[in-house]
């Protein structure tokens, strides 16, 4: 891995099934020579991060993330029940089949619970929480003596399917509800130019055909696209290059629904092959050789493909 001055940052957004998405793009980056000196994730991004810093970022590690992701078609991690499963949790008696089935599934692929993100070797890994309690973002990393599984499943914990992590006064939820794409997270630990691996859908909201997706859908599209567009404009504001790619492969497939995940794979690796060659294009040539993303341009880049449009 070339040595640089300039942080570079993948910054992996939730997304829950859509994170497959990010499998493919992560090869199309290596494959590439791109590689990162940190990594920042949010729930499913945040397990994928995870799971290749603590493997080593090679595309041997990606070949094997890929492997995990079609082990998991009909594994129902996330029961497309939601509906029953938020009147269990209302009712104070929520479901922790989901909760062990995760945690199970990451010690079994190696991020065992004695690992820290001290020990973690050629990238830095920071992933994202939010704190219930306390109302403010945590991220998992700053402490090098911290445990990685802790902070991957405090990432995902994802009502009503995973519940909430209890720990030293704090009420951990899926990192999404504050930071969904944490960019200003990437800023804030260094990162001096950022390639986003972003699941979100940006035209969710904006139909008139109210009928297309439940209300609850719609205001949770609205709450995370406001996220992203704040995030984005802080980074434009402190000059900070971000190469934003959308992975939204189809936004119509629900989080839960595990079964697109080879198709998913495909469309990540072809957006992001697509989103290098248009950007490379764009840079000077003497700096494609120095650095593939960055300076070239002072300002957020956008490279989103529309979401299913293409």
């Amino acid at each position: 891995m070339p040595t640089r001055e300039r942080k570079l940052a993948f910054v992996l957004g939730g997304g829950g099934s859509h994170g497959a998405s990010q499998v493919g793009a992560l090869r199309a980056l290596l494959e590439a020579g791109i590689y990162p000196d940190m990594m920042v994730g949010t729930s499913i991004g945040a397990a994928n991060a995870a799971y290749l810093a603590v493997h080593g970022v090679t595309l041997e590690s990606v070949e094997r993330l890929t492997q995990l992701w079609l082990d998991a078609i009909g594994i129902d991690i996330l029961p497309s029940n939601y509906l029953w499963l938020s009147l269990r949790t209302l009712l104070g008696r929520p479901e922790e089949s989901s909760t062990q089935r995760v945690r199970e599934m990451l010690v079994q692929h190696g991020i065992a619970p004695q690992i820290t993100f001290g020990q973690i070797q050629g990238v830095q890994l920071f992933v994202v929480a939010a704190d219930l309690n306390s109302s403010n973002t945590i991220v998992y990393g700053v402490n090098p003596q911290e445990s990685v599984l802790e902070g991957v499943l405090a990432s995902t914990a994802i009502p009503p399917w995973i519940r909430p992590i209890e720990t030293n006064g704090r009420y951990l939820i899926d990192g999404g509800f504050t930071s969904n794409l944490p960019v200003e997270i990437a800023i804030r630990m260094g990162a001096a130019e950022i390639i986003a691996l972003d699941l979100s859908d940006p035209y969710g909201v904006r139909g008139q055909e109210h009928k297309t997706k439940p209300l609850i859908s719609k205001v949770i599209d609205l709450v995370l696209l406001r996220q992203r567009e704040i995030e984005l404009a802080l980074a434009e504001a402190q000059g900070v290059p971000v190469l934003d790619v959308i992975l939204c492969e189809d936004p119509n497939i629900p989080i839960w629904d595990f079964n697109h995940t080879k198709e998913m794979i495909a469309y990540g690796y072809a957006t992001m092959n697509k989103a290098i060659r248009t950007h490379q294009a764009e840079a000077p040539k003497w700096y494609r050789k120095v650095l593939p993303f960055g300076r070239a341009r002072q300002k957020v880049v956008s490279a989103v493909v529309n979401c299913g449009k293409d």
